[in-house]
């Protein structure tokens, strides 16, 4: 196995207590060798790229995420801890939550469905998606050398299909059922933290708000334009008989709202707008509570938006936290952008949608950790030097002015093999000699990897 170096140590020694002194010998091998691999991350890939191609006992690292006992909630919670004390030790909790589709096929994937592929189907076309529905909770935080928002993986679960529940005999979970464990999971995890969630128009459920709100967490999401909201319920009456009233007079939709030219209109500056540096928007906001028949009440802040040069179509945001002021809503928001970004990048550098597990705890552990694998070589990345991580890939026909997480991924891997003695000075005068099988692992990297 490749030496780590130390700094980087003191990060995946923390979550050496959630296994067994054997389990995490094969499983420090996969972490690294995970981080290593180009291309596809199977566990052969990984045994070649570490060294071990010739290891007989190549079961026992299968064994690691289809038998050994460890939990990946656990594992969850040690990583949100690492992330919070390296990029934000205080101030309130931003959170992500969306879901993504792993396009997987095979007879022994029993817990993939037919969805709706949100990248290649619009409003007018419709296109159908094969595999499994994962559900993911990103810490969305400034990452410094990186110059803005990244949204960091620590927990996610795989929300099965309806045809799985039903052909098991289980209780079939909606997606905002399982948004609402994994997010009172995290507040569990941080009872003296300010949460804020950030979710798209998916997530906009009145049971789904209500319950988070009870418990604290303030949500942002978007908000339909012809939404049923009402002023709040006045004053009881002394003496009144019958059930308190729960809502007041019905107010205009937020589309009248829109339409009306008396309407008072706020332009101001949102920063990192999806990618540019900044944009002026005008927006409009008020106070109101957000009802349907059966369902619970939430009292929310409801913001208008639109782009004085029509760039975009007019939306609108909630907030249920209705004392929250309307421009830090729009900034909340517009951070989710970021969820998209993750899911792209685990899929282009950590093979997420490259691994082959058949086995139902297999699937079940492997994505969740490649989709870790991003956050670990965040924090990895944060214990580098200021001239080992702001180095960029450029050339002269492409001139990048920040490290992406490509660039990120390439420092954490040159420290690596720095380590093994691959990367020498030029004014060393013996430069170190190579294992053999780190030789082995080294020419599959470069010549046999896809």
């Amino acid at each position: 196995m490749p030496r780590l170096p130390s700094r980087f140590a003191a990060v995946i020694l923390c979550f050496a207590p959630l296994f067994r002194e054997r389990s995490w010998r094969h499983a420090e091998v996969l972490l690294v060798g995970a981080i290593l691999s180009p291309g596809r991350r199977t566990v052969t890939s990984i045994l070649r790229i570490a060294g071990l191609g010739r290891e007989r006992r190549f079961a026992n690292y299968h064994r690691v995420l289809n038998r050994a006992a460890w939990s990946g909630r656990a594992a969850a919670r040690v990583l949100l801890g690492l992330l919070l004390d390296a990029f934000a030790p205080r101030g309130p909790v931003v959170l992500g939550l969306d879901d993504t589709i792993e396009r997987r096929r095979g007879k022994r994937i029993r817990a993939k469905g037919i969805y709706r592929d949100p990248v290649r189907s619009s409003k007018g076309h419709f296109v159908k998606a094969s595999g499994l529905r994962w559900l993911g909770l990103m810490l969305l935080v400034p990452v410094p050398w990186a110059g803005r928002i990244w949204a960091l993986p620590f927990l996610t679960a795989l929300a099965p299909s309806e045809r799985y529940s039903r052909e098991h005999g289980r209780r079939h979970k909606r997606l905002t059922d399982w948004a609402r464990q994994l997010v009172l999971q995290a507040r569990r995890w941080l009872p003296d933290r300010a949460l804020v969630l950030v979710a798209d128009s998916g997530f906009a459920a009145l049971d789904l708000l209500a319950a988070l709100a009870r418990r604290g967490v303030t949500c942002v999401t978007r908000l339909r334009l012809d939404a049923a909201l009402y002023a709040p319920a006045p004053p009881r009456q002394a003496g009144a008989i019958g059930r308190p009233r729960t809502k007041g007079a019905r107010l205009p939709n937020l589309s009248e709202i829109l339409a009306d030219r008396a309407t008072p209109w706020r332009r101001v500056a949102v920063p990192g707008w999806y990618g540019e540096a900044e944009r002026t928007v005008e927006i409009c906001s008020g106070t109101a509570v957000w009802r349907h028949a059966g369902l619970p009440l939430v009292p929310i802040r409801w913001v208008l938006l639109r782009d004085p040069q029509r760039r975009f179509d007019p939306q609108a945001l909630l907030c249920t936290d209705a004392a929250q002021d309307p421009l830090q809503v729009v900034c909340w928001f517009v951070q989710r952008w970021q969820l998209e970004v993750t899911f792209r990048e685990v899929r282009d550098h950590l093979g997420v949608e490259t691994q082959r597990q058949w086995s139902d705890r297999a699937i079940a552990r492997s994505t969740p950790c490649l989709l870790g694998l991003f956050s670990i070589v965040a924090l990895l990345a944060a214990r580098l030097g200021p001239r080992a991580r702001l180095q960029v890939s450029t050339c002269a026909w492409y001139h990048k002015k920040r490290p992406t997480f490509s660039d990120t991924l390439a420092a954490v891997r040159r420290q690596i093999w720095a380590e093994q003695g691959l990367l020498t000075s030029r004014h060393s005068p013996k430069p170190a000699k190579l294992r053999p099988t780190l030789r082995e692992g080294i020419a599959y990297a470069l010549c046999l990897a896809a």
